[in-house]
């Protein structure tokens, strides 16, 4: 989706009628760190994570959590934006998927006011963006590719920011866990590998459940697989070394996103790389925002209420189903 002066402007008086709730976020201290991993998870067609190279990242704000559908609504009934009707889910299909009836408001997963917004496409996270800057005054918008991988490594030079042993996988993010294997299993007759542990979760799961990584990020790993500005390129040759999106010289019409989803294994990795079309609406892909300035970055106790309200009783349904 091209943000135009017109939308800006049609965004801007849609926002003075109902300015956004802000986003509590993170702030993430700017550094260099060596971008990709010597090895690959990529099947044929797919990004790579070669050749390993070193990036300078600015200081910035990386929003805690991935946006919800409860903050989606908002900016829908703000706004009038119009998503796509359909969407990528499972299915007993050759891939294990289709694309069916459904919406982020009417997916055929569980979802809560408190989940990630799902059945979303990049021009749908665009947008979204898009009419958060004008109705704050603040240069909100997708990270780079760059700046996430940096964000979800938190330091580490390892495959998460927790280091490298998958059993515990299950501590900070919600992936294909043994539950999610059998649920997604009975939708798709294709079990696939499941990881070690019990994360508690079929399929998403209300943000902020997990342990967050060193910078006070959660769901990094697993929940919906995050949208960032980048097109698709198929190795790092040539990429950016100052943590910027890259826009040039793609491989095709397709964008990037980062960090697995609730069906994934592996490739929820820090360095984990997958790719969407640009009005591609799925139920694995959802998106956090980032903000250009360095902080100290704004909380949002309102958000944080409510949203503790829902990690509590998601806990207590949790402790229910194990008894």
């Amino acid at each position: 989706m091209k943000i135009t002066p017109l939308i800006l402007l049609i965004l801007s008086a849609n926002a003075a009628a109902a300015p956004a709730i802000e986003p509590p976020m993170a702030s993430i201290p700017a550094g260099t760190f060596a971008m990709g991993s010597p090895t690959t998870i990529a099947g044929p067609g797919y990004p790579v994570e070669q050749p390993v190279h070193e990036v300078k990242i600015s200081a910035f704000q990386l929003a805690k959590y991935e946006v919800t559908v409860g903050q989606f609504r908002q900016f829908v009934e703000a706004t009038g934006h119009k998503t796509a009707a359909t969407c990528w889910q499972h299915a007993s299909t050759e891939w294990g998927m289709d694309n069916t009836k459904g919406s982020w408001q009417a997916s055929s997963y569980p979802q809560s006011e408190h989940h990630p917004v799902m059945c979303v496409s990049w021009d749908d996270a665009k947008a979204y963006t898009a009419w958060l800057a004008a109705s704050t005054g603040k240069p909100y918008r997708l990270p780079s590719e760059a700046e996430w991988e940096y964000a979800a490594r938190a330091g580490s030079p390892a495959s998460y920011h927790f280091g490298s042993d998958e059993a515990q996988i299950c501590r900070y993010g919600n992936i294909r866990d043994t539950l999610g294997h059998s649920a997604i299993g009975k939708r798709t007759g294709k079990p696939g590998k499941e990881a070690l542990c019990t994360d508690g979760a079929e399929f998403t799961s209300v943000v902020g459940m997990y342990e967050p990584n060193q910078f006070g990020l959660y769901d990094m790993i697993g929940n919906v697989g995050e949208i960032v500005e980048d097109c698709e390129h198929l190795n790092y040759e040539g990429a950016p070394k100052d943590g910027s999106a890259w826009t040039t010289n793609c491989s095709k019409d397709m964008k990037m996103h980062r960090g697995g989803n609730f069906g994934s294994r592996l490739s929820a990795s820090s360095t984990g790389r997958s790719h969407t079309g640009p009005d591609n609406a799925s139920a694995f892909e959802g998106f956090r925002v980032a903000l250009g300035m360095p902080g100290p970055a704004a909380g949002n106790a309102a958000f944080e209420a409510g949203l503790n309200k829902a990690r509590s009783a998601e806990r207590d349904r949790r402790k229910a189903a194990v008894r």
